[in-house]
Parts: C-alpha cells; structure tokens; sequence
C-alpha cells in the first residue's frame, strides 16, 4: 500500500444505497446486483478506454452506517447512467490485489479493514470518498481517503 494524492474527478453510473451488515446477507446484499447490471447494460457501451470505477460516498458515519456505491465509468455518456459523483480529490492510502473476480475484490477489501482496525495504522480514513478503479479482469486498486 501507499499514498497518492488524487485529483477531482466525475465518475457516472449507477448507484446503490446499502450498508456493510446488509451486504453481509445475501437476502440484503446489493452491491453485487449492482455490477451485475453495469456489466449487463452500461459496460458494452464503453470505450477500451474508459475506466471503470466502484465509487463509496454519502457516508453515514463510518463502517457501520449506510453509504451510497456508485458503479461506472468516467467516460460514460450522460443517456447511459443518469448518477454522477465527484471524487474528492486529495491523498488516498491505495490497496492493490491481484486475480479473479469477485475474491479478489474481496480479499482487497479484507486488507484495508485489517489495516484501519488495527492499532498500527499510521492513517485514519476521512469517509469522504473512496474507489475500486479496476484494471482489466484480474487487478483492482482501491483508494481510500484519509484525513
């Protein structure tokens, strides 16, 4: 992991309104049906390229509270996805993994957890916005804010 200092950018989509405890319960879950539609009705219409970006914002309070998920692109036309976020720039602590969807996304994730609950961590995260940029079929970064 390491820090990198990130620029304001609009990433379009669409958007999810969930929490981590719901997506902990299929019944409940929402992100993966989320993806499933992007990659169903939004990403055949991307460019090769166009990014494509997991965006968590409007957070509640922190990893308990709701927040909003936001699956896009930032090349994606205003008729394709009628939601748009702005990243926020500034310094980001970004992860990276490497293999299959959906475990990798997973395993990435468990990584930041382990880091921020942890009583070593050298950066407290700002629940502003953070993201998944995913780099073809087998490599996901994801950049978290901090304070």
């Amino acid at each position: 992991m390491y820090v990198m200092q990130v620029d304001e950018k609009t990433v379009r989509g669409i958007r999810v309104r969930t929490k981590n405890s719901a997506e902990m319960n299929p019944e409940k879950a929402k992100i993966a049906g989320l993806w499933q539609r992007f990659y169903a009705d939004i990403a055949p219409t991307l460019s090769q390229q166009a990014s494509v970006l997991g965006v968590y914002c409007n957070y509640a309070s922190d990893l308990a509270g709701e927040y909003d998920v936001l699956a896009g692109s930032d090349m994606l036309k205003d008729e394709h996805a009628a939601e748009s976020v702005a990243i926020k720039g500034g310094r980001y602590l970004v992860f990276e993994g490497k293999g299959g969807l959906p475990e990798i996304v997973i395993e990435t994730w468990s990584k930041v957890w382990d880091y921020f609950s942890s009583d070593q961590s050298d950066y407290t995260r700002a629940y502003t916005t953070d993201f998944e940029l995913y780099n073809g079929d087998n490599e996901i970064q994801i950049f978290i804010a901090i304070e």
